[in-house]
């Protein structure tokens, strides 16, 4: 995601990898003249600064999408909210929207970032009266450690208290407690939503009554504090950008210091070691100039090795079914630091597989470019539709990733279109730049005249979708004539 003061990571999907771990390279026995750094010779200094750039940039990116959407005074939308507060997505972005790639145009965004380590937070959920959510909390590493919702615990009014690591004390009554692995949490909730006029309000009244309240201030009258507006913090800059800027040592100083707060996992044992061998201690100060200059200069050549590594690691990521590309595997990582980085980079917020999976696909069925100078259809045989709990929607971005402007204002077609049914018990989508009938209407969307991208939202979806038993149908090139 490209987050700026005025975006919000909209969780696009991410994209699958292979392998897991640190590479073996760093593993090989340390050869006799293999610079040293206390008592310890250090194999491979550049493959070890490689891997621990890659460890550690999901913790990096987090902090920095932090500070940008905490640097406002006050809750605003889509520019963000103060620490320990919710801001709240009111509606759908249109075509004229371009601070978030990948908008969604299916739940609206409730998002915090909280600091437990500090003191626990409560957080209170009304009554959904059955409507879908979800309210994943990811650590400061992007891993779900939780997800409250409908999938997990149900629709009716709920209460938590989310606590730092080594917090001890008393839950308040009626509190379940959700234990963080990290003092830094992002709460990235999402509520569906029609998009009607009269769904807003609901939805509104629904996110008014989040709560999110120091335990110190349980059971009394809470206002949060007014926000601390930094001028220094860079708010224009994309994220991913302003991270991958940075210079190695700048890097992992700050690496270093945010692991004291936001410990690495118990199973991160080994990458924790190899990082020290290169003088980066959770906690401690990073000081380069101390290194011997063998791993003083692999130190600092670590960014421009590590980033085409993980970028170019999504060309040969994810499953492949029909021309579409998803993942699922996602938002919990274990030791697959590498797709720790790229979903990082080209999706932060994942969510987990059984809430959330994203086919998206480029290319028609036989391997074109989709553009809207052709007519497609995508049709989904009798009883086949997205096998999903909660809902499904088939998006259209131009090839950007922004929406297509049209005459319905249309974005996505999905089941609450009322979509026609073929009398085999079929179900075509039109994808198209002109309409293709009133009659057909219900089940078009419209695409641009250049070239577009497909993005297939399953939420909640069913153990077909998971399994690979099932799969997104091929986006068929037709000349537009009955089918």
């Amino acid at each position: 995601m490209h987050v700026t003061r005025r975006a919000l990571a909209a969780g696009a999907a991410a994209i699958p990898l292979v392998g897991a771990g640190l590479s073996r390279a760093a593993a090989h026995t340390v050869a006799r003249d293999a610079p040293v750094i206390g008592n310890h010779a250090v194999a491979d200094p550049l493959e070890l600064a490689t891997e621990a750039y890659i460890y550690g940039y999901p913790l990096i990116t987090m902090e920095m999408t932090r500070r940008v959407l905490t640097n406002v005074p006050a809750p605003d939308g889509l520019k963000g909210a103060p620490m320990g507060q919710f801001t709240h997505a009111r509606e759908y972005p249109d075509a004229k929207f371009r601070a978030v790639t990948a908008p969604n145009a299916d739940t609206l965004y409730s998002v915090a970032f909280v600091d437990v380590g500090r003191e626990p937070y409560l957080l209170s959920l009304p009554d959904m009266d059955g409507r879908y959510s979800l309210m994943p909390m990811l650590s400061a590493w992007t891993n779900v450690f939780a997800v409250p919702g409908k999938r997990t615990t149900g629709t009716g009014p709920q209460t938590y208290l989310i606590a730092g690591p080594g917090w001890s004390g008393s839950v308040p009554s009626g509190a379940t407690l959700i234990p963080a692995p990290t003092s830094l949490v992002w709460i990235l909730g999402r509520t569906y939503c029609t998009g009607t006029p009269e769904d807003y309000r609901a939805v509104h009244a629904l996110q008014d009554q989040y709560r999110l309240v120091p335990l110190s201030a349980a059971g009394r009258p809470y206002a949060p504090p007014p926000g601390r507006v930094d001028p220094g913090i860079d708010t224009k800059t994309a994220v991913r950008e302003q991270v991958n800027r940075m210079d190695a040592a700048r890097y992992f100083t700050l690496l270093a210091a945010l692991m004291k707060d936001n410990p690495p996992a118990l199973a991160d044992g080994v990458p924790v070691a190899k990082m020290a061998s290169l003088g980066i201690v959770p906690g401690q100060p990073f000081d380069p100039a101390s290194l011997p200059p063998a791993i003083r200069e692999a130190v600092e050549q670590a960014p421009q090795r590590a980033l085409p590594r993980i970028m170019e690691h999504i060309k040969t990521a994810g499953e492949h079914v029909n021309g579409w590309t998803f993942t699922t595997n996602g938002g919990d990582y274990g030791k697959d630091y590498l797709q720790r980085a790229l979903i990082t980079a080209v999706g932060l917020g994942c969510n987990l597989p059984q809430d959330a999976v994203y086919p998206t696909t480029t290319v028609d069925a036989a391997g074109r470019r989709l553009t809207g100078a052709s007519k497609y259809v995508m049709r989904f045989p009798a009883g086949e539709l997205p096998p999903v709990n909660g809902f499904w929607s088939l998006t259209m971005y131009d090839a950007d990733y922004f929406f297509v402007d049209n005459p319905l204002n249309r974005y996505t077609v999905s089941p609450r279109n009322n979509l026609q049914t073929n009398p085999d018990g079929s179900v075509d989508l039109f994808i198209q730049a002109e309409s293709p009938g009133s009659q057909r209407e219900s089940n078009w969307l419209p695409a641009p005249q250049g070239p577009f991208i497909l993005m297939l939202r399953t939420y909640w979806p069913k153990n077909a979708l998971l399994n690979g038993s099932w799969a997104p149908p091929p986006v068929a090139r037709s000349t537009g004539a009955a089918l």
